[in-house]
């Protein structure tokens, strides 16, 4: 045994780089001034003679020098293996444990795995110049790689100078670049020592960064850098995952003891088990990759470039980079980006855009590592290239970094974040025509859908199909006393987003993502951005599908926008939509001799408002749909007023207040959480309910905040996602936390500890106790731990959906009637439809003050005024809602703040005892200057307190 310990030690040495070993892998030395001056590409290997004096701790020396002598073995056991296939090359080879004998009877590779380790344990003859073929593929079988593809150590020998003594060298399957190097070591001798750059690893760089460390000298590092970087090819073959070979296999299912004491037994085993794999036979193969998988080593790339940039790694125990190396690799990449964006304009082949994804996957962890320091250059570029992939190359990327390289998302986030911000400062063209921010956008979004799958997602089958899609318009309905809105179809203008449909994700789908995906708006974008010109592009882009000059749009890419920004987008829509029906209406009653009707007008009273409300919509609907699209202009009969968009927010106000009060019975209050819910036993029918969806509907499409307040699964199932388990989170909390419990329950005895069976028990409005099978047999059906989660999933079913089946399908029917058109599905998350229709929560009377603009003789110096700020500051919530209700007709803050809220304070007239007044419609408040804070706070308080009606205070 000491003779095989020995032999161990020798290979063991070899592996570093001794001169006695019969396998000598070629290493790297100084460049010599005339292979600098030609520009020869730098080695990447050591001089056999250098030797790291960087200290290291004597943990990691023996965890290195375990690991050289597992290397070693495993190399020995290789040899035996190739011994046995391929031969010695000698003709005349008398070995009978060699194929070049003629004594080895014909091997599996699997066969002769074993039959290797065996010859290992037994310390057989081994030949010293085993050559594997360098023949890619076997013609018996093609899909399976070589036997020589399997080596990780393939050996192509070559003649040194001088002795003519054979040695070995590692051999690539790709091309290498060749460079001539002396090496220190042999100057004196005139050996000339060639070795070949094809790529970095983890080990490559370890040896490069300690043998600068000891020459204290970068030249070779940086040159490495800059060489492999700059080429797509060497990128391409770096940090690959090493294939599986039957030797791997073999050596992973060996018994844990040593191997030059296995049994036949054992020996057998093993043979049988490896015969049993049915992927052993072609170990070392490239699948065709799953969308998420990458062959790319990540863990040991992100060491690597840790290492390389002198930051600190915990898991590493390596030497750290003293030298910089930040700009070679920004310029490299900057090179490398030029190619890859050439490359994917003219490369069509599957295969190697897989390779370029490939190289982004390496190029991005490496910028992640240190982002601040590739801004400028690196990135920039690598944004151009990145947004020229086709879109199933696009999700493949977003895969990859959801399953493999999620601590990238966030820098990577923030760094186009910063790259955006520093472009649209200075900018003096429009955002959609800057070509940096533009790119950035469209790296963010494969960011922003990977944070999304590496979150929580729902599942698919969560989703409601869409209605027909005809228009109201083609439909003849007549106004019958059969005609039912069932008769109403919709249109829908937003298309699927490609990459959406590619990954089989939707934005509303993601129900926790990795991060928030508020963390994707850009506030100097949102602020900056004309959406008037974006808007443009937008419908130009559907008006000509096949215009090729089609310019960048971002309501494309809403996610970067803030909600203040993309409600100005659905303002300009419903805008542009109301100025159509106008122009169409006179133009159409002109030429039948009709009287103009270029509006959508309720006139109600005030004391009937829900029946004459729901009436006139009724009957609006019935004659024609379309006209829900008009501008609404509300008249309370018997007041004086003429609408101008305050008359609207307090009809909207009141029927809102009317409609969901529980008496009136077709919504009820949940206490725990103070939502409004439809009542599943309601008398109402669905045409009432319907009637309730346009004039939420209305609301959004006239930009008028509604003080509601549904629960967040109401807004989920209005963009077409059924309610599920995690909705009744924030829906019924008690009941949440009672499932969860339940589901976390892993005791046997569940059966009798809840005593629950598949029927529930419910209450209606009056308090009777009403009972509902989940399933057949229900009753009879106990929840045990095989079937909780069936039981959770049909009772979150059944309260969430089947309840309210009826009532919930006719009000998304009248949402639908009125927002069919509109972009709200493509800019809106659930969240922000929430915001769009209830306004904001933070009441800042701050900003609204900074953003009051005075008129008639005031200023913000004027004492009245400053009185009036002081009092206002001072009030309590509840009085400030009514002050901003007096004001601007409504007391929702709108979406982006007080701040968006252009409040005018005018004088009216000299001090005097009247009330202060307001124009609602244009948020005006007229102020008399009064000549004390005290009268001021008095008169005003009176005046919000009853503002109710126009004219009638």
């Amino acid at each position: 045994m000491s003779s095989e310990r020995q032999k161990i030690d020798d290979d063991s040495r070899a592996s570093q780089g001794s001169s006695s070993s019969s396998c000598v892998e070629d290493t790297t030395t100084e460049p010599s001034p005339s292979s600098s001056e030609c520009g020869i590409v730098p080695t990447l290997g050591v001089s056999p003679t250098d030797s790291p004096t960087t200290p290291i701790s004597s943990a990691g020396s023996c965890e290195r020098e375990e690991e050289m002598k597992r290397s070693a073995v495993k190399k020995r056991i290789e040899r035996y293996f190739y011994q046995l296939l391929e031969g010695c090359g000698n003709a005349t080879c008398g070995n009978r444990f060699c194929a070049s004998s003629g004594k080895v009877p014909a091997l599996t590779p699997d066969q002769a795995a074993a039959r290797a380790l065996q010859l290992f344990a037994e310390e057989a003859k081994l030949c010293t110049s085993v050559q594997p073929s360098k023949v890619a593929r076997t013609e018996d079988h093609p899909s399976c790689p070589s036997q020589a593809d399997f080596s990780s150590d393939s050996m192509a020998c070559r003649e040194t100078g001088g002795g003519g003594e054979s040695s070995c060298r590692p051999s690539s399957a790709m091309s290498p670049s060749k460079s001539h190097l002396k090496s220190p070591s042999s100057s004196q001798s005139g050996v000339e020592v060639t070795t070949t750059t094809t790529h970095l690893d983890e080990e490559v760089i370890d040896n490069l960064v300690r043998s600068c460390i000891e020459r204290n000298s970068p030249l070779a590092l940086i040159r490495s850098v800059g060489a492999i970087f700059s080429s797509t090819d060497a990128v391409a073959r770096s940090f690959r995952q090493r294939a599986v070979t039957p030797i791997d296999l073999l050596l992973r299912k060996a018994p844990q003891k040593d191997l030059r004491n296995l049994t036949k037994e054992d020996l057998r085993s093993l043979e049988g088990d490896l015969d049993k794999d049915e992927d052993s036979s072609c170990a070392g193969r490239e699948p065709v990759p799953e969308i998420h998988e990458t062959d790319v080593d990540v863990k040991s790339l992100r060491r690597a470039v840790k290492q390389l940039f002198g930051l600190e790694d915990e898991e590493a125990n390596q030497p750290k980079n003293i030298f910089p190396v930040f700009e070679p690799m920004n310029n490299a990449l900057q090179t490398l980006a030029t190619s890859l964006k050439i490359d994917l304009e003219v490369t069509i082949q599957k295969e190697a855009i897989e390779d370029i994804i490939r190289i982004f996957v390496v190029v991005f962890e490496v910028i992640s590592i240190a982002p601040a320091e590739f801004l400028e250059g690196g990135l920039t570029k690598m944004c151009s290239a990145a947004a020229s992939l086709p879109v199933w190359a696009q999700a493949r990327l977003a895969w990859i970094w959801a399953r493999n390289s999620t601590p990238i998302l966030r820098p990577i986030l923030e760094s186009l974040q910063q790259i955006i911000t520093l472009q649209v400062i200075p900018s003096m063209i429009p955002v959609q025509d800057n070509e940096v921010i533009v790119n950035a956008t469209k790296l963010m979004k494969i960011v922003y859908y990977a944070d999304i799958l590496a979150g929580e997602v729902d599942s698919v089958q969560l989703r409601e199909e869409d209605a027909p899609t005809t228009t109201a318009a083609d439909e003849d309905l007549e106004a019958t006393a059969r005609w039912s809105f069932d008769d109403v179809k919709f249109t829908t203008t937003a298309k699927a987003d490609p990459l959406a449909q590619e990954l089989g994700v939707h934005p509303i789908d993601a129900r926790k993502p990795f991060m928030a995906l508020s963390e994707f708006y850009n506030e100097s974008l949102s602020d900056t951005i004309e959406m008037d010109y974006d808007y443009l592009n937008y419908k130009n882009m559907h008006m000509d599908e096949k215009n090729m000059n089609k310019k960048f749009c971002f309501m494309l890419y809403s996610f970067i926008l803030t909600p203040a920004t993309k409600t100005l987008a659905l303002y300009y829509d419903s805008r542009i939509r109301m100025y159509s029906e106008r122009r169409i209406n006179y133009f159409t009653t002109h030429l039948s001799g009709q009287a103009p009707n270029p509006y959508l007008k309720l006139k109600v009273r005030r004391e009937h408002l829900i029946d004459d409300a729901l009436i006139e919509l009724e009957m609006i609907t019935m004659e024609n749909p379309k006209d829900l699209k008009k501008q609404l202009v509300v008249e309370f009969m018997g007041e004086q007023g003429i609408d101008e968009g305050g008359v609207s927010k307090e009809f909207f106000q009141l029927i809102v207040e009317q409609i969901f009060n529980p008496d009136y019975g077709m919504f009820i209050n949940q206490e725990d959480t103070d939502t409004m819910w439809f009542n599943s036993m309601s008398f109402e029918n669905e045409a009432q309910f319907t009637l309730i969806g346009i004039v939420l509907g209305l609301a959004i499409y006239n930009n008028i905040i509604l003080a509601v307040n549904f629960p967040m699964v109401v807004y989920r199932k209005l963009l077409g996602i059924r309610g599920s388990f995690p909705d009744l989170q924030d829906w019924n909390p008690k009941l949440f936390r009672s499932l969860k419990a339940m589901l976390e329950d892993d005791e046997p005895d569940m059966e009798t500890v809840y005593m629950q069976t598949f029927e529930i028990n419910y209450q209606d409005v009056f308090g009777n106790v009403l009972k509902h099978e989940l399933k057949s047999n229900g009753r009879d059906l106990f929840v045990t731990q095989e079937n909780k989660r069936e039981f959770v999933d049909l009772y979150s079913e059944y309260l969430l959906n089947v309840s309210i089946e009826r009532q919930f399908s006719a009000f998304r029917k009248g949402f639908r009637m009125v927002t069919d058109e509109s972009p709200l599905g493509l800019l809106f998350r659930p969240e922000e439809v929430e915001l769009l229709v209830c306004g904001s929560k933070e009441f800042d009377f701050e900003e609204l003050q900074a953003a009051t603009d005075y008129d008639a003789g005031y200023t913000a110096d004027t004492p009245v005024i400053r009185n009036f700020w002081e009092i206002v500051h001072a009030l309590p919530i509840e009085n400030q809602r009514q002050l901003l209700e007096f004001t601007t007709g409504s007391d929702r803050v709108p979406v982006g703040g007080l701040s968006r809220l252009k409040m005018v304070i005018a004088r009216n007239g000299p001090d005097s005892d009247s009330l202060p007044t307001s124009h609602t419609c244009f948020n005006v408040l007229l102020l008399p200057e009064y000549e004390t804070k005290e009268k001021l706070k008095r008169l005003l308080l009176k005046a919000i307190s009853y503002c109710k009606g126009f004219g009638m205070l």
